[in-house]
């Protein structure tokens, strides 16, 4: 079956434009964590410069990255998260736990994240109005895109 000439709109395909190439998130788990220099990042994520070179300025054209000058000569860049590169901190901190649980040993994690509390940070997505955690059966989908239904285009 080809593949369909418009697929569903949908705002997780279009975070993925932006975010789901090989390294970006990586990059991004980076310069949270205030590895923002190309070497750093070279060094700690283990992509080739030029693939490296050009993730970096796919996030700073899509507002996820600011760059800035640390050294003139030779002129050398740092990389920052923006707001909306921190927004998407959480998004690391839920891959990192399913990371966690499905493809680690309890005593096999590389790294633990500890909140401001002093406690390691249990990443749990919760729903804003009534604090319970998210379960996919309490979940309902009602698709807004014009033409669209849950199982997928409607007749035109």
């Amino acid at each position: 079956m080809a593949a369909p000439k418009d697929p569903r709109p949908c705002s997780i395909a279009d975070a993925l434009a932006v975010v789901g190439e090989k390294y970006s998130l990586l990059v991004l788990r980076e310069v949270c964590l205030g590895n923002g220099r190309f070497d750093q990042l070279v060094r700690n994520i283990g992509a080739p410069r030029d693939i490296l070179a050009t993730r970096l300025r796919r996030l700073v054209d899509a507002g996820i990255l600011t760059k800035r000058v640390y050294s003139e000569r030779p002129q050398r860049f740092e990389y920052r998260p923006t707001r909306a590169g921190l927004e998407l901190e959480p998004v690391l901190m839920a891959l990192m736990a399913w990371g966690d649980r499905h493809l680690r040993q309890e005593d096999d994690r590389p790294m633990v994240i500890e909140h401001s509390c002093g406690n390691e940070l249990l990443a749990e997505v919760t729903c804003r109005a009534c604090g319970d955690p998210v379960r996919h059966e309490d979940l309902r989908a009602h698709p807004q895109a014009p033409g669209w239904s849950l199982s997928g285009p409607t007749a035109a």
